[in-house]
């Protein structure tokens, strides 16, 4: 596939990428409606739509998280309106409306690869299998702004002690919806799509990283990555994989699209860190969205919890 050279695409056009909640009904009756439909390689099958599934509702049983940051919240309007998701758009205004009917319900989630209990999720599954928390998270994209989100989801490691990972699993990939007819940005060759990331299986059992349902209390937005997304706070946002049908163990380190298409540019790790600069500009900056000044980017954007995952290591190097 056809992937533009890093000096073709805008500085503007790099990281993340997210969506806005729409709603889907289901009619059932005295026989079940069994139709299996394939979408991305993922098998999903319709079921009822639960109440909370619907734009704008409540996610329910949500608690505070010990995890949160006490700093000024970023407004749900500049979260939800400027928005990296190439599967939508390279233009970071443009997903919010072009996302607006995306299809997420029915939807499912394949877990598999080296693991002793592979298995496919419904979204509604996912959505009970741990308690929901509240995070206040830093998102830091490696474009230079930065916002503070409050978050819904729970440890990526509930998730990860249902399937029981193989003792020789070393990596997680994580796997993007592909969908040229609901996501008009797959039809250019701007990524090698279906868009993949992937984190060491010690960096995705870290508590802080977060196996995410929504915003603000609310269900996901389409253009912030819904039905599920990763959120990996101490790492730049294209790190954190959006609308995922596929989450993958291996013992071998993953492909991911950045680094696909700019090595020399996107490392594997992506870990915030303001003595490594992208090629292009300097990392050691960052601006708050709705701030005029810039401020210093902080190591793990501030997350000194995961610094011993990446203790000894050369991080110039593993950038």
């Amino acid at each position: 596939m056809l992937i533009r050279k890093p000096e073709e695409i805008r500085s503007s056009e790099i990281t993340g990428q997210e969506h806005y909640v729409d709603r889907r009904k289901f009619l059932t009756g005295a026989a079940a409606l069994a139709g299996a439909v394939a979408v991305g390689g993922v098998a999903c099958v319709s079921t009822p739509e639960p109440a909370f599934a619907q734009t704008g509702a409540k996610l329910p049983g949500v608690v505070k998280s010990q995890f949160s940051t006490d700093e000024k919240q970023t407004p749900y309007k500049d979260i939800t309106n400027y928005n990296n998701f190439y599967e939508f758009s390279t233009d970071k205004y443009e997903p919010a409306g072009l996302a607006k009917n995306f299809r997420t319900r029915p939807w499912t989630v394949k877990v598999e690869g080296m693991v002793q209990k592979p298995r496919t999720f419904d979204i509604d599954s996912l959505l009970k299998l741990a308690t929901l928390e509240d995070r206040v998270y830093r998102h830091r994209c490696v474009e230079g702004w930065s916002m503070v989100i409050p978050w819904v989801g729970y440890s990526f490691s509930k998730l990860v002690s249902q399937v029981q990972p193989l003792g020789s699993a070393k990596y997680v990939e994580f796997t993007t919806l592909n969908d040229p007819a609901q996501m008009p940005g797959v039809r250019r060759s701007v990524l090698d799509w279906p868009y993949t990331e992937g984190l060491r299986l010690d960096e995705a059992n870290h508590p802080l990283a977060l196996l995410t349902f929504g915003l603000y209390g609310e269900v996901l937005p389409n253009q912030d990555g819904a039905p599920v997304r990763i959120v990996l706070p101490w790492k730049y946002g294209f790190k954190s994989c959006k609308s995922i049908v596929r989450i993958r163990f291996t013992d071998k380190e993953p492909a991911t699209a950045w680094n696909k298409a700019a090595p020399n540019e996107y490392g594997f790790y992506s870990n915030v860190n303001p003595n490594v600069d992208h090629p292009r500009w300097s990392q050691a900056k960052e601006r708050r969205i709705g701030e005029f000044f810039k401020r210093s980017t902080l190591m793990f954007n501030g997350y000194d919890q995961v610094a011993s995952l990446y203790a000894g290591m050369d991080l110039k190097r593993y950038y």
